[in-house]
This record gives structure tokens, C-alpha cells and sequence, in this order.
């Protein structure tokens, strides 16, 4: 039996290492993401590995889109057993300069989305007698805030915070049956991130205890372990993925 994953924001970044490295582990990926062209070089790549690829191209905050998304993946592959939320949005515009319309972006797009995906899961998952497993992409910024020189601030910080207590209600609700974490990332060299990373490389690495700002695959590992790991008793967690970053 092939195992499926369904991975949001899958065309580049933490999203795509997740994905390539869901594939690396087995399971058929369904690819969401805006990023059409990235998106399709991400599935040729999970195909290379010898497993199946399915994308859709989706707004990730439209709640109907994600249920079709998810009753024609089922409808073809007849599972899901892994959901990752990863799919998320800067906000970079500070409380004063911030418009109504941008701050319920942000929180369309990073909150609003794992609970549109998660409610069109949820099901499948609690009807599969093996249940599953989701994993939800946070930041540390819910857990520090957006400091004044991060490329997000308050209104993501606020979203990814969201996840965390969501994580927390849903592995209770949806337990023991399907677990439920998420993962704090710190400064991780993405697209997003490359330009600002590069500008300050030497001040970043000085205030993480590794000595090095991380990967998209230093994320990927612990999301594959916790799609994959056997005995896994982790549920409602949320897990940092920072180097230990101290002062930054």
C-alpha cells in the first residue's frame, strides 16, 4: 500500500524539500501552490524518485477550493494519510502602515488555509484505519514575534501563533486516531529569504548557537519524521527548528 501526502505551498522552499523528501520516503505527493511552473519542476522531480504526482494550482485561503482539491485526490488515489500545511505569505508592513485588507491576507493565507485544508482532511483521515497525520508549518516568530528587522511582523506572527493553538485543540480532537503538530522554523534560506540572508549572513550566524542559518531539508527531516516515524507518541506539539537561535 502507497501512502499520500498532500503538501500546500509545495513549489519551492520548505514546502518543495518536504515534499522531495516525503517522495524519497515513498508516498505519492499532491502538490498545492499558486507557483504554477515551480510547481510542475517540483512534480517532475517527486516522478524521478519513482512515485506519483498530482498538482493544483490553488489560493490556498479558499475554503472550497481545498475540499475539491482534496475529494479529487482521494477520488484518484483513494487515500491521505499525511497533511502538511506549509503554504504561508510575508507581512512585512509594521502595525501603523498595515491596511484591514493585508492584515486579513496574512491571515487568510497563513492561518485560515491549515484550517481549510484540515477540515476537508479530517474525514478521510478519521475514516482510514490508519489513520494520519498532520504537520503544520508555524514560524518562531509565534513564539518570539516579528522583531523590527524580520521580514514578517505582527499580522504573521499572529497567524503562525494561531497555528500553534490550533494544533493544539485539533490533536486533541482528532486523537488518538490522526496526530496533530507543527513546526517552528527559524531563519531558513529560502527564496524568501536569500537577499535579507545575504545582506546580514555574518550577524545571523553569530546569534545561532550552530553557527549556520538552516535549510529547507534541515525542515524536511523533521517533517518526514513526523509523517513517517513508527512509534511516534508525539501529538499537540510544536516542535523548533532554529539552530537555537539566541540573538538575531
Amino acid at each position: 500500500m502507497t501512502k499520500t501526502a498532500l503538501v500546500t505551498g509545495a513549489a519551492r522552499g520548505i514546502g518543495r524539500a518536504g515534499a522531495l523528501t516525503l517522495a524519497d520516503a515513498g508516498f505519492d505527493i499532491v502538490l498545492v501552490d499558486l507557483l504554477e511552473p515551480e510547481m510542475q519542476t517540483t512534480a517532475r522531480d517527486i516522478e524521478a524518485r519513482g512515485v506519483r504526482a498530482l498538482t493544483f494550482q490553488a489560493d490556498v485561503s479558499d475554503f472550497g477550493r481545498a475540499r475539491a482539491i482534496v475529494e479529487q485526490a482521494t477520488t484518484t488515489w483513494g487515500r491521505l494519510d499525511v497533511l502538511v500545511n506549509n503554504a504561508g505569505a510575508p507581512s512585512p508592513k509594521p502595525i501603523l502602515e498595515i491596511s484591514e485588507a493585508e492584515f486579513d491576507r496574512a491571515i487568510a493565507v497563513n492561518l485560515k488555509s491549515c484550517f481549510n485544508y484540515i477540515h476537508a482532511t479530517a474525514p478521510v483521515m478519521l475514516g482510514q484505519d490508519t489513520g494520519g497525520r498532520i504537520i503544520s508549518i508555524s514560524s518562531l516568530n509565534a513564539l518570539s514575534g516579528g522583531v523590527t528587522s524580520a521580514v514578517s511582523k505582527h499580522a504573521y506572527a499572529a497567524a503562525k501563533a494561531g497555528i500553534l493553538g490550533l494544533t493544539r485543540s485539533l490533536a486533541k480532537e482528532l486523537g488518538p486516531k490522526v496526530s496533530v503538530n507543527a513546526i517552528c522554523p527559524g531563519v531558513i534560506a529560502t527564496e524568501l529569504l536569500r537577499d535579507l540572508i545575504s545582506q546580514r549572513e555574518a550577524q545571523l550566524t553569530a546569534g545561532i548557537a550552530m553557527g549556520r542559518v538552516g535549510t529547507p531539508e534541515d525542515v524536511a527531516s523533521v517533517v518526514r519524521y513526523l509523517a513517517t516515524e513508527a512509534h511516534m507518541f508525539i501529538t499537540g506539539q510544536h516542535i523548533v527548528v532554529d539552530g537555537f537561535q539566541w540573538s538575531c
